[in-house]
């Protein structure tokens, strides 16, 4: 088939742009042929964003997590010392996967 003669979705890819045979490009892959760690598996300290501010979706689930343990914590934390907590909590409480 001459270039003419492709559509949109028959191109060939870019030179250097090796692909797998499902179509997705060669490097960085999500799901479970990715040998690299999820967040969920790093350190928190290692995050690139674990200085940001805590999520409303940590903050959120951190009071619940608080609440059912009877403690108190800080509102100002950090996404990785939030992650921290909650990973310490969900322990506690028999929420987490692992408990």
């Amino acid at each position: 088939m001459t270039s003419s003669n492709m559509s949109s979705n028959d191109q060939a890819p870019e030179q250097g742009t090796e692909q797998t045979p499902s179509g997705v490009p060669d490097g960085e892959v999500l799901g479970a042929d990715n040998p690299s760690p999820t967040n969920a598996e790093k350190d928190p300290n290692d995050w690139v964003t674990g200085d940001e501010p805590i999520t409303g979706a940590q903050k959120s689930y951190l009071d619940t997590l608080a609440r059912e343990a009877g403690e108190t914590l800080p509102a100002d934390l950090t996404k990785a010392e939030a992650s921290e907590h909650i990973d310490r909590l969900q322990t506690s409480t028999g929420r987490g996967a692992d408990s």
